[in-house]
């Protein structure tokens, strides 16, 4: 049974002043706060807290057997305000059977980017043998699951391909064209160096961990963004955060906020050890982060609703709209000042701090 209820008085990003009324799972009316006509239901009073459409987070690891890059699906999803995760390559096709079985007991939506070798983070040199790049196996899983697998996820650093270079990121494009689905790619450690992953991708493929500080990255010592990255943005490449333990520089943030250089998508690369013992914590911690930075919280909050959303081909998600399936996040904005640790122990003071509250998805009504 849906949890029928009109949230009273929750702020839209733009300032206004909403109740929505939501009957067996779907909004069945938005109106203005106080206008009068929005009964039935359960109320709850939302003076004081956002709303949003509910928060997409496109990178996370939610395959918990896996050691390190694991956690528990509603952990990192419903109880975080986070209503629609995306494994991003957690599985190849040897385990995506399993994770998609997984859904079944959660209450936060999930989709999957296939790893596009057989073994997903089974290991972390999954790249190193391309023998796992078994190219009929992936394209079958894709087969099989056409309502989880959104998209392929290559890890393109030099601990994970090893002695094989380029070579498994021309496969996994070859794979992407075949499907039509889009591509994210990992950015680390040399080799191969983004100068020669760059150019390789194309409209609605995904960098993640564009704002790494590592040496190997999209930024030049001065801080203009080097001539591949321009040329990629110019051709439709997406730039995702992809937070995560190791990839996210302050340094790196506001050398690409001064560029023009800007995120299409805020996530958080969240598993169990960096969750529990940060740098990450949250989605919702990642993304005061940028409001530290100078966003504003429309466009913060963009990039896990709107954004997020078209990049998955499914802009329902992304909106508040009577006759869809009611799928919202309630947040504060605190104002205390805070430090904000990045993945290389810089810091930065903050004086707000977005909270998520709860969620409403699926039917129910969750409280974080």
């Amino acid at each position: 049974m849906s949890d029928n209820m009109v949230l009273r008085g929750a702020k839209l990003t733009d300032g206004r002043k909403v109740d929505i009324a939501i009957v067996d799972g779907v909004i069945a009316e938005v109106a203005e706060a106080g206008s009068g006509g929005i009964a039935g239901g359960r109320e709850l009073d939302c003076s004081g807290l956002f709303v949003s459409s509910g928060w997409i987070d496109l990178h996370v690891h939610a395959f918990p057997e896996l050691h390190p890059y694991g956690d528990e699906i509603d952990e990192i999803g419903v109880k975080q305000g986070v209503t629609v995760i995306v494994d991003a390559g957690s599985c190849g096709a040897d385990r995506i059977g399993d994770l998609a079985a997984s859904r079944a007991a959660a209450l936060t939506t999930v989709f999957a980017l296939l790893n596009v070798s057989r073994v997903g983070l089974q290991r972390i040199d999954e790249l190193s043998d391309l023998a796992w790049l078994d190219k009929e196996q992936a394209m079958q899983a894709v087969r099989l699951y056409p309502d989880f697998i959104v998209g392929w996820k290559a890890r393109m650093s030099g601990s994970v391909v090893r002695e094989n270079g380029i070579r498994p990121l021309e496969i996994a494009k070859e794979l992407a064209e075949a499907t039509g689905l889009p591509l994210m790619v990992h950015i680390g450690s040399a080799p191969p160096k983004v100068e020669e992953i760059l150019p390789l991708l194309t409209r609605g493929d995904v960098v993640t961990h564009y704002l790494n500080g590592k040496s190997n990255r999209l930024f030049q010592a001065d801080g203009r963004p080097i001539p591949a990255l321009i040329e990629a943005v110019a051709r439709g490449v997406r730039m995702d955060v992809g937070h995560g333990t190791a990839s996210f520089s302050f340094g790196t943030a506001e050398a690409a906020k001064h560029s023009g250089v800007r995120f299409d998508t805020i996530s958080s690369d969240i598993y169990r050890g960096n969750r529990q013992n940060g740098p990450v914590y949250s989605l919702a911690h990642v993304l005061s982060k940028f409001l530290a930075l100078n966003y504003s919280l429309s466009e913060v909050i963009g990039a896990v609703t709107a954004n997020a959303a078209q990049w998955l081909g499914k802009p329902e998600l992304g909106r508040i709209q009577a006759g869809d399936r009611a799928n919202l996040t309630l947040f504060s904005v605190t104002g205390e000042q805070i430090t904000f640790v990045d993945s290389e122990g810089a810091t930065r003071i903050g004086e707000h701090q977005i909270i998520a509250r709860g969620v409403y998805t699926n039917g129910r009504f969750i409280a974080c």
